[in-house]
């Protein structure tokens, strides 16, 4: 008998292949506002909310409302990149989450971005059907490495914690998984295999895994 277990998953890297996209964003920002993107900014913000990035990493400002205006817009300036460019799904995506749905795992998404880019994307990806429920940046107090995302993805789905895999390719988001008492699963689609510490099991696609060997993990002994 299969052990049950909720799966969360973060969205840009582990669903997406968005990396492109967010750069192009920030960059166009970076020229309306003429404001100054340091060498290596993207890969140190990656899975961080935009209010961590701008104030914390950038030093853009330390003014909420200043921070709320450039964030909205860099959203908006992603979203138009996504209907301009498309989207896909990484590879292995598609068929690992038909795997978790036969196998009656329920899934939800726990991302540092908007709630109305994951709708884009979902929507662009066909995916909707797949996730029960969505935590994004505007349902909690405290971004990644803080574990409020996936304690409420879980909280939603009605799952024990210390019962649910969190899917990541970001430090911040294997940080906040660990705090929240979650296993995790490194996806390394941004960081190569190795970068991640504190991950559980690691794969370069989704569709390496079977539901079977994570379910392994919640099986009490006899």
């Amino acid at each position: 008998m299969r052990a049950k277990w909720a799966a969360i998953f973060d969205w840009d890297g582990v669903i997406l292949d968005s990396s492109r996209h967010h750069e192009q964003s920030w960059e166009r920002l970076a020229r309306e506002e003429g404001k100054v993107l340091p060498d290596g900014h993207f890969l140190r913000g990656f899975g961080r909310r935009n209010v961590e990035i701008m104030r914390d990493l950038l030093g853009w400002s330390d003014d909420p409302e200043e921070i709320q205006r450039l964030s909205l817009r860099k959203e908006e300036l992603y979203r138009e990149v996504v209907e301009d460019w498309g989207i896909q799904a990484l590879p292995g995506v598609a068929v690992w989450m038909q795997r978790l749905q036969h196998s009656g795992i329920p899934c939800a998404i726990g991302s540092s971005t908007e709630q109305k880019n994951v709708q884009l994307g979902l929507r662009l990806l066909g995916l909707e059907s797949y996730f029960q429920t969505a935590v994004t940046a505007e349902h909690v107090q405290r971004g990644k490495p803080a574990p409020d995302v996936f304690l409420e993805a879980a909280r939603r789905l009605e799952a024990d914690p210390r019962r649910s895999v969190v899917f990541e390719d970001a430090p911040s988001g294997v940080e906040a998984a660990r705090a929240a008492g979650m296993r995790v699963v490194g996806v390394t689609t941004t960081h190569p295999g190795g970068h991640l510490e504190g991950v559980d099991r690691e794969v370069a696609r989704l569709d390496d895994l079977s539901v079977e060997e994570l379910s392994c993990w919640f099986v009490r002994p006899a």
